[in-house]
């Protein structure tokens, strides 16, 4: 915590500024939804901001940067905090800076579907924003009702799109930057694509977002289908078959029987019977959609259109909200994120194997470098510490892929290895380490 006389002195130089100072305002903004992870709880559920700044334009942030660089307190971007592992979390106390209310659209040009927006604008209210006009957001978590284009650049991975648009990292799904640095005399920096690739999915730790540059693509009326295959197998199987072939498909999610059931039901959708798959889908795919699911075996179960988004969506049964859904009938189940090897099949089999019944299989059908894959978001109750590095060690063992969705740093939770441009761009920006520290394992403060 700061000193009574330091954060005086900051208080009084955020004149003007909306502050929140104390109370349970102070402690919710100060966390996201680290309750996830058994393993971040007790590291983060003290953590706790001195004060926390919400501006609504960038010469405000300029101020509140140049501010604390002067009197060298920590800064701690956030958005709408549905991060699960304490990216938005201040470690060491300091200022939290809310950018939600910088939530206006800067531009748009509807012939090519280019649009720049503040970091605050919410996912969903783009959606809205867009759609009237013909267009649509390529990517998004499934906390799109209240997930913010800055907090997702900042501190999200792929979603809903990742199957036909990959990674959000990969090259093309972010196409500029305006950010603040935390300097003596702050910049505002106009990035292109190759210079914001640095900060992007860094928490924050290298740049304050004040605008974002990002593609959209032409809006396409998803139809929300869920079908029903007799096993695993086969279900696997036709996930793979219909992500390969000549089918518009946003997102294709895996839920294996015991796990299906346990989730909310949508309207009219009786519980599972087997393993399934819920889609989204372009409406003339859903022909041959149903006709593949036929020959496999199965069902198409259930269509809805998505839009207009109203009630329970079928995307909040996917990604991370399945770990949501399940968490709210059984607080002691989690999860761990595993890019699958080939073949997917041989993998789980050898998983079950060492811990059987153990975990409930959730996959999500991905693109990465260009090549359609499973990524598993495996669901078990905790049983320790111990157990759950077992588990690591036997996934890796098998060629699985780890991003530990336990790590605190933007390293450990992504492929282990620092990033030299993210690193770099964190010297140039934030030379003194203040921005949200602790997060880049790569910095090393001379």
């Amino acid at each position: 915590m700061l000193p009574e006389a330091l954060r005086a002195v900051f208080i009084a130089g955020c004149a003007g500024l909306e502050l929140v100072e104390h109370g349970p305002a102070l402690e919710r903004l100060s966390h996201d939804q680290f309750a996830f992870s058994p393993l971040l709880q007790p590291q983060l559920q003290q953590c706790l901001a001195d004060v926390v700044v919400r501006v609504q334009r960038s010469q405000e942030v300029l101020q509140v940067a140049a501010l604390c660089y002067r009197l060298q307190i920590p800064l701690t971007v956030r958005g709408a905090g549905t991060g699960n592992q304490g990216q938005c979390v201040p470690l060491h106390g300091g200022v939290v800076l809310d950018t939600s209310g910088l939530n206006q659209v800067r531009s748009f040009d509807p012939v090519n579907g280019l649009l720049i927006a503040e970091p605050g604008c919410r996912l969903l209210d783009l959606d809205e924003w867009l759609q009237p006009q013909g267009w649509a957001l390529r990517l998004a978590p499934s906390t799109w009702r209240s997930a913010t284009l800055g907090g997702f650049i900042a501190g999200g991975s792929s979603g809903v799109g990742s199957l036909r648009w990959g990674l959000l990292r990969e090259p093309g799904n972010l196409l500029g930057l305006e950010v603040v640095t935390l300097e003596a005399e702050p910049q505002l920096l106009q990035l292109d694509a190759a210079q914001a690739q640095a900060l992007n999915h860094a928490y924050g730790s290298n740049g304050i977002f004040t605008a974002v540059t990002i593609p959209t693509v032409p809006w396409q009326n998803w139809q929300e289908l869920v079908l029903e295959l007799p096993d695993r197998p086969a279900a696997l199987a036709l996930g793979v078959q219909l992500s390969a072939a000549a089918l518009e498909i946003d997102a294709l999610c895996y839920l294996e029987q015991r796990l299906a059931k346990q989730m909310p039901p949508l309207p009219k959708l009786a519980a599972a019977q087997g393993d399934r798959l819920l889609l989204l889908a372009s409406p003339n795919a859903v022909p041959v959609i149903e006709q593949l699911t036929t020959k496999a075996g199965g069902s198409l179960l259930w269509q809805r259109p998505q839009w207009p988004p109203k009630g329970l969506l079928l995307r909040e049964l996917c990604w991370n909200h399945t770990t949501l859904q399940l968490r709210a009938v059984d607080p002691l189940f989690t999860y761990q994120l595993v890019l699958l090897p080939e073949p997917e099949l041989a993998f789980i089999e050898l998983i079950d194997k060492q811990w059987p019944g153990w975990l409930y299989w959730h996959l999500e059908r991905l693109r990465v470098s260009g090549k359609a894959r499973w990524v598993g978001l495996p669901l078990f109750r905790w049983q320790g510490e111990d157990q759950f590095k077992a588990l690591n060690t036997a996934m890796a063992a098998a060629g699985g892929l780890i991003f530990n969705a336990h790590a605190l740093t933007v390293e450990d939770s992504g492929l282990g290895i620092v990033d030299g441009d993210q690193v770099a761009a964190k010297h140039t920006n934030d030379p003194k380490g203040l921005l949200n520290p602790g997060k880049l394992r790569g910095f090393n403060k001379k």
